[in-house]
């Protein structure tokens, strides 16, 4: 076993693939590859992942791929639906423009920022990412929020029932390890902009106290069955909620269940979407 091998914990049937993160002779820090997981294990405990193959990996990964087909397909309905709106693409007066959503999206792991950051490029929803650990989110926010002026935020990162607490009441916020930063940094937005359809919040990782963000002011939350939610759950809702129309709402029954975690991992409220419509299509500026 080496840092940076992807391994599964054999104690576990080989659930989750994870990387080592950190390994001294004994035991292993382990980070899920998919899942926003940080664990630890002895190392007589993991085997190499191309060993094990785990059918929950397999699953997952059709599980993403359905989800990533469903907002393509979403994305193709919608433009259908304008050119129908506008007169059919043969009759429309001019050529529109499309104003999707700005995401401003705050990560405590790097490496699920960048898998986030390049599904927002691959739907080319506008989005600006940032690492920043979880306990730091509520003072960043107070910056970012003003300077990227965005129309949702994803607040994200790692999350979990300390081992230690899992025998204790689930909805004690002592017992979740980040629970607590993350509702500060609901907070901190909701003093920015208080209206729920000006400003969708979308906030929790794996396990997180669903209720406690709910109240706190998100739109969207995780995680109401305390389960793992996949890494990229938060980005699909945020992507859905960009180029839903400002005149509807974000149907709360499809952004869920075309999640890779579902309904176990994921929640919301009725929330406004913030794509906007435009005519005639911008002209690209002239250079001097």
């Amino acid at each position: 076993m080496k840092q940076g091998e992807l391994v599964v914990r054999k104690s576990y049937g080989g659930d989750v693939i994870f990387k080592i993160a950190a390994l001294d002779v004994q035991r292993a820090v382990l980070k899920g590859v998919d899942f926003r997981l940080l664990a630890d294990s002895p190392v007589a405990d993991l085997q190499p992942a191309q060993d094990a193959r785990p059918l929950q990996q397999q699953y997952s990964q059709m599980k993403v791929n359905e989800s990533l087909r469903e907002l393509a397909r979403y994305r193709l309905w919608q433009r259908e639906k304008q050119q129908t709106q506008l007169g059919g693409e043969q009759h429309m007066p001019h050529a529109y423009f499309e104003i999707p959503g700005k995401v401003l999206h705050l990560d405590g792991d790097p490496m699920y920022l960048r898998k986030s950051m390049a599904l927002y490029e691959e739907f080319r929803v506008p989005a600006e990412g940032y690492f920043v650990t979880e306990a730091n989110m509520s003072q960043a926010l107070y910056r970012l929020l003003p300077e990227v002026r965005p129309d949702i935020v994803v607040i994200t990162g790692h999350d979990g029932i300390l081992k230690h607490m899992k025998d204790k009441d689930i909805n004690d916020l002592n017992i979740y390890k980040n629970s607590h930063n993350f509702i500060n940094a609901v907070h901190a937005s909701r003093q920015y902009d208080r209206n729920l359809d000006s400003l969708t919040v979308i906030a929790g990782a794996c396990q997180s106290h669903f209720e406690a963000l709910l109240k706190s002011g998100a739109n969207f939350a995780s995680s109401p069955g305390r389960v793992l939610i996949h890494a990229l759950d938060p980005s699909c809702i945020a992507i859905k909620a960009a180029f839903t129309s400002v005149k509807d709402t974000v149907s709360i029954v499809d952004v869920i269940r075309n999640t890779i975690s579902g309904f176990e991992g994921v929640g919301g409220v009725e929330t406004r979407g913030s794509y906007r419509l435009g005519l005639p299509r911008l002209q690209t500026p002239a250079t001097s």
